[in-house]
């Protein structure tokens, strides 16, 4: 699920993979207007499953993340709004949600956009984190 959700530098918010066409992408945003729009090659497009968190000791998938933050949550939206918390309070919580996660290299503004997407994913009942992924990673062990 999460390869076909992208985050578009410089657009806010989420969009979804509908199509591609020879010279562009067709997308749909997770916002309420679920507008669709071409998006071309000079864009920076970013498939959600291709992020990772830096740890201590490794990358962690965004999906392990989402699932860390879902169980947290059990499956409700954050409890911490990303606009109005202080850093500490966003330090604090990505301690709780991934407690070994690198406080050198994992800014606030990462912990703010995690939060973002999360609640994005959320609100288009799109919670299923591990589901394709993991259906993926079988098929590509079996061929």
């Amino acid at each position: 699920m999460l390869r076909t959700i992208l985050s578009i530098s410089g657009k806010p918010g989420l969009y979804k993979l509908i199509s591609r066409g020879k010279n562009a992408l067709i997308v749909e945003s997770l916002d309420a207007a679920k507008k669709r729009q071409p998006v071309y090659g000079s864009d920076k497009v970013i498939a959600l499953g291709d992020i990772a968190m830096y740890t201590d000791d490794e990358e962690v998938p965004l999906r392990q993340v989402f699932n860390n933050v879902k169980e947290k949550e059990q499956g409700a939206l954050a409890s911490l709004d990303p606009k109005k918390a202080t850093a500490d309070q966003l330090h604090g919580y990505m301690a709780e949600v991934l407690p070994n996660y690198d406080r050198d290299r994992v800014y606030t503004n990462d912990i703010k956009k995690l939060i973002s997407w999360y609640n994005i994913l959320v609100n288009n009942s799109l919670t299923d984190f591990a589901g394709q992924e993991a259906e993926t990673e079988e098929q590509t062990e079996a061929e």
